[in-house]
């Protein structure tokens, strides 16, 4: 069993996205990722769930231009590749930067 990769994405979080809450934005990802059709590694146990990590949780209300998310990942793509089916399904104000 190939051994999983960690991805490490910068992020900007603005307009109306600056009131989404911390856990909401890890939701967000998770079922983007989904979404973008990428090999996400997931966690074990009885209630699986995307391995997704962001480094530092934003108040609400704050915009910023240089947030980062760590993706676990089953098995290595391009960067370009997950890049742009990544940044298809997020939504209008975050932006992988």
């Amino acid at each position: 069993m190939p051994a999983s990769v960690k991805v490490i994405v910068n992020f900007s979080k603005k307009g109306l996205m600056r009131y989404i809450s911390h856990l909401d934005l890890l939701r967000l990802f998770g079922r983007a990722l989904r979404r973008a059709g990428v090999p996400l590694e997931v966690s074990g146990g009885f209630s699986k769930h995307p391995e997704v990590k962001i480094k530092r949780a934003l108040k609400l209300g704050l915009e910023s231009d240089n947030e980062e998310v760590e993706i676990g990942l089953r098995e290595q793509i391009s960067l370009e590749e997950f890049k742009n089916k990544l940044q298809a399904q997020l939504p209008e104000g975050i932006k992988i930067t």
